[in-house]
Parts: C-alpha cells; sequence; structure tokens
C-alpha cells in the first residue's frame, strides 16, 4: 500500500465498484473494504431496479417516490435518478448483467409495492447479487485500482474543512495513514447496530460516526426502514428477506385464522405497521405470506432462492404459508450530501446507502436502491474530475503534501489522532454505535 493516491474508495459495493468504474484510469485508486469483498449489502437486493422504461411514465415514476417517501424527498435528486436511468441501465448491460426478458427477446419489467406499474428489471430473485458481481469483476480488472480487503478506515485525516485522507488498519492489523485528493465514502448501512436486520453484522455505520467526530453534516439518522416481510427464525442471525417482488406478483398476508388482513402493496413502513398491529392483536410472533395465490408462473421458477430458503427451513412455499416478520432493512438518512454526493467538507464524498441525497425522502420505493447508489456514484466519480481540472488549470497541488512523508507520531498531531486508541476496535465499535443510537434519539426526541 503507498501513502497516498488520487483516490481512496472506502467500500466495494455497487456504489464504490461504479465510482471506481469512471474514473479515468490514469487516477491511481485504492479501494477498501472491511471484511471479505462479497459482504455487502449490494449483494443481497432481491426485487431488481427501478427504470424509465419510456417518457410517459416519468410523471408516474416521480410521483411513486414522492408519495413512498412521505414527499420530504427533494425532488432535485429524484428527477436526476430517473433521468439518469436508462443509460445505468445501459451501462449495467454492456458489463454483462443479465436482466430477464420476455420470449420475444425484450426486457421484462416486473412490480412491486407502492409502485403504479411495471418498471422494475430483475435477474431472476437475486438482482444484486448479479449487479454487484459484474461491476466488481470489471474493477478487479483495472490496473489502476489496487483492493484490500480486511482492511477498515477507523479515522479521517481532517484540517481546516478539508479531507486529506484516512487512517486505516490494514490486513495484517497495522495502523497506517493514506493520503488522497479525494476520498469516497460508500460503507452501506447501519444494520449492524440493530438487532434483528437483513444486513451484514459488519455494516455498523462507521463512516457516520466518523462524521459525527469530525462535525461534517448528517441528515435523518432517524430516517430507518424496517422491511415488512423477512422470514421468521428463533434463531440469532441475519434475518433472511423475502422480496417485496413476492407481493408485488401476487402473495398476499394472512393473520393466524388464515384470513387476509392489509393491502399487501402498501408502502413498506405502513405495510410494517400494520403486520406489527396484527401480530399484536392475534398475540403471534410472525404473520403468514401465502405465495400459493401466484398463478402466473411457477415461483420455483421466478423467486428460486426464496423457495431453497424456504424449503431449508422445512416450508415449502408452493403449499404452505411463510412464516414472516418486519426487521430493520435500509437507512434513508445518512451524510448529506449534494447531486455530485459531495459532502460538508471539501474533497470528501458519500455514496449509496451511507449517504443522504434525498431521494428516498422518509421512506424508500422498492427497487429504488441500487439505481440511487449507481447514479450518484458516477456523478461523484465525475466531480471529482471536474475538480481535478480546475485545480490543474490554476496550478494548485494537494495541501496534503506537506505532510505526506512525516511520521506517525507527527501526523496524530497535526490531524488530532490517537494511534493506540484506533488500534482498540472492540472499544471503537461499541463508542461509535452510541454515538449513532444518541444521534438517533436526538433527532426522534426533536420531532
Amino acid at each position: 500500500m503507498k501513502k497516498s493516491y488520487d483516490v481512496i474508495i472506502v467500500g466495494a459495493g455497487v456504489a464504490g465498484c461504479f465510482a471506481a468504474l469512471h474514473l479515468p484510469p490514469d487516477r491511481q485508486v485504492l479501494m477498501i473494504t472491511k471484511e471479505d469483498i462479497t459482504e455487502c449489502d449490494s449483494y443481497l437486493a432481491q426485487g431488481g431496479i427501478c427504470v424509465l422504461k419510456d417518457p410517459s411514465d416519468y410523471d408516474a415514476f416521480f410521483e411513486d417516490t414522492m408519495k413512498a417517501g412521505h414527499y420530504e424527498n427533494r425532488k432535485e435528486s429524484v428527477d436526476c435518478m430517473i433521468r439518469s436511468s436508462k443509460g445505468v441501465i445501459e451501462e449495467l448491460m454492456g458489463y454483462g448483467v443479465d436482466f430477464a426478458r420476455n420470449p420475444d427477446g425484450t426486457l421484462e419489467f416486473t412490480r412491486e409495492a407502492a409502485h403504479s406499474t411495471n418498471r422494475i428489471l430483475h435477474h431472476e430473485d437475486i438482482t444484486g447479487e448479479e449487479i454487484t458481481t459484474h461491476l466488481q469483476a470489471a474493477v478487479k480488472k483495472l490496473p489502476n485500482v489496487e483492493i484490500h480487503e480486511h482492511t477498515r478506515m477507523v479515522d479521517l485525516l481532517t484540517e481546516k474543512n478539508r479531507c486529506d485522507g484516512i487512517v486505516l488498519i490494514d490486513e495484517d492489523g497495522k495502523l497506517q495513514v493514506v493520503f488522497a485528493s479525494h476520498i469516497l465514502l460508500a460503507t452501506g448501512g447501519i444494520g449492524g447496530i440493530y438487532e434483528n436486520s437483513t444486513n451484514y453484522p459488519s455494516l455498523t455505520g462507521d463512516s457516520l460516526a466518523l462524521c459525527l467526530k469530525h462535525d461534517i453534516k448528517l441528515e435523518h439518522l432517524n430516517y430507518v426502514q424496517i422491511h415488512p416481510t423477512t422470514f421468521y427464525s428463533e434463531k440469532k442471525e441475519r434475518r433472511f428477506l423475502v422480496s417485496e417482488s413476492v407481493r408485488g406478483e401476487g402473495a398476499v398476508l394472512r393473520d393466524k385464522n388464515g384470513e387476509r388482513f392489509t393491502d399487501e402493496l402498501l408502502p413498506r413502513d405502513l405495510l410494517s405497521a400494520e403486520i406489527l398491529k396484527q401480530m399484536a392483536k392475534d398475540h403471534t410472533k410472525y404473520v403468514h405470506l401465502d405465495m400459493t395465490t401466484i398463478t402466473k408462473f411457477d415461483i420455483r421458477k421466478r423467486f428460486p432462492h426464496i423457495v431453497q430458503h424456504c424449503l431449508d427451513c422445512g416450508i415449502d412455499p408452493t403449499k404452505e404459508y411463510v412464516p414472516v416478520v418486519p426487521a430493520q432493512h435500509y437507512f434513508m438518512g445518512g451524510i448529506h450530501v449534494d447531486l455530485n454526493s459531495h459532502t460538508s467538507m471539501d474533497h470528501l464524498y458519500a455514496s449509496g446507502e451511507t449517504c443522504c441525497n434525498g431521494v428516498h425522502g422518509k421512506n424508500r420505493l422498492a427497487s429504488n436502491s441500487l439505481l440511487e447508489s449507481l447514479v450518484f456514484a458516477k456523478n461523484a466519480a465525475e466531480h471529482m474530475v471536474v475538480i481535478d481540472g480546475q485545480r490543474a488549470w490554476e496550478g494548485r497541488s494537494p495541501r496534503y503534501l506537506k505532510n505526506i512523508d512525516k511520521s506517525l507520531g507527527e501526523l496524530s498531531q497535526i490531524y488530532g489522532f490517537d494511534p493506540e486508541q484506533l488500534l482498540d476496535t472492540k472499544d471503537s465499535d461499541e463508542e461509535n454505535k452510541q454515538m449513532i443510537w444518541d444521534e438517533i434519539d436526538r433527532e426522534n426526541s426533536s420531532n
């Protein structure tokens, strides 16, 4: 690992990878990931990815997104996402992503809850894995990108509202300081701080905690989405998601007596509330999802991985009800960014679930997350190039160059970090979680 790079990307999901793919080949890029490169929530997205399939759907797509978000969305961000969607899909297919098609070869559009029409592309029921796998494969081929797994960011190098790089613990447990002209935080959500979540437990909001520490603007940390239907289990483990597309294709929810009790296509927050209300009424730990009502196709072919998970747990969804319960799923709040994914600190960007660009408002519309991550990660990369061009024209060099050859002790004094404290990750993890919970509680109490 070198002392400096042009760009540091923290995270290797779809946001981090798409940004790397849109940086010029002469930019030297360091990409780090806390766990294995496959341990990111991008892999877990089942349902699909939205797209503006034709101009006539723009108004409805915009309204569906705004309505799901309780009209707290930033309109300019929603507009940017929708208008950029077709180009992003074409790029994905160029990288080899294989979306489902109709018998005549045209793309197959499906529907999920709170969508007024079919506008979602998918690959079986593992769309996120299909997209992420192809993007990661493309990034691995780039000679200008250096990838380090099991490497975690433990601090930001900040001075006078400028980010000069990061402090990290490498795969050998060594503390290192790495400088860069631009830093992109793409570290995912906060599911790891919850007892029940569909997220990987390693996603503990590391970037958010560091932003709190360095007074970088955050937004709506209490905007957390509960997914209505995760597979119920007595085990304490990551909850298996039963995709919204299952309900979009016709599955219904039933109470303990087998009676349907709600509209399955309500926005996620409203449906979760209805399920929790029914559970309290029935004095049960879950409700039933009935997939036998889907008759237009074989669910074993449309949802092979969901069906297999049910079978592995002793339930045949072609004949039996599936026990489901709400669980933490997605984070709409995060690090405040603009349309270029730039934060309130110079040279620091954030994209994906860790940021808040205002697309989702108070509640995310199904299958908008992958699209949002890709659109704004690309914007971040393109903005970095613009800033570099301006700086080159002005004849300016990165300010961190004066510090690049200083010792760890000297750098700790300049940037205000304690090397020994940063190496104690167990204590810092607990401290970070508490910082985030305190901020969530503060926002909840102020509403």
